[in-house]
């Protein structure tokens, strides 16, 4: 990392952003834990592959609060720092609409999303894709990976390769899962 890289992140404050995800705790995942520390991951994620961007990883942590906490009061949101604004559309634009179905909402960011968009699409992927080792929901499983290579796979691709590589190498290790507890799943992969 260098000297301007660091002072980039000496200067990012996610504190603010971290203790409105916490009106995530206690909502549960299909993959087990909780809604506030897959955030954190999330966030994580983009660290460990380099990413500072200050909009960036302060949406990460607060990028399912809107959908997640439909009677969240947004202006808590827009009025944490200057960049509270960036955040919040980034965080908009990374939202699934009550009425949007799941393939709409991947298929929008895939072709209209921006590029920060993308890149938290792909970081928080890559942390539901972890954690979906621990879900035993055999269909839900299925329909993830395929989610996965149909939509995010060609995100990725597009933003950052590295990511990508991680992606691919969780779908093939879910895969193993499913086709050791189900075999005849293996007949029915994608990509």
């Amino acid at each position: 990392m260098t000297t301007d890289e660091m002072l980039r992140l000496k200067s990012t404050f996610v504190a603010p952003y971290m203790q409105l995800a916490t009106n995530l705790i206690g909502k549960t995942r299909e993959g087990g834990g909780n809604m506030f520390r897959h955030q954190l991951d999330t966030m994580a994620t983009l660290i460990d592959y380099g990413y500072i961007d200050s909009v960036l990883l302060k949406a990460a942590v607060v990028h399912d609060l809107l959908e997640d906490v439909p009677d969240f009061n947004r202006n808590l949101l827009l009025s944490i720092d200057y960049e509270s604004p960036d955040v919040y559309d980034l965080v908009l634009e990374v939202t699934r609409a009550p009425d949007e179905a799941k393939p709409v909402f991947l298929t929008r960011i895939l072709e209209r999303g921006s590029y920060r968009a993308k890149v938290l699409k792909v970081a928080d992927r890559i942390s539901n894709m972890i954690a979906l080792g621990f879900v035993i929901q055999i269909e839900f499983i299925h329909r993830y990976i395929e989610e996965t290579v149909r939509y995010i796979y060609p995100i990725a691709e597009e933003v950052d390769k590295s990511m990508l590589s991680e992606l691919r190498s969780l779908v093939e290790s879910r895969r193993k899962y499913l086709s050791a507890i189900v075999p005849e799943s293996a007949s029915t992969e994608v990509g």
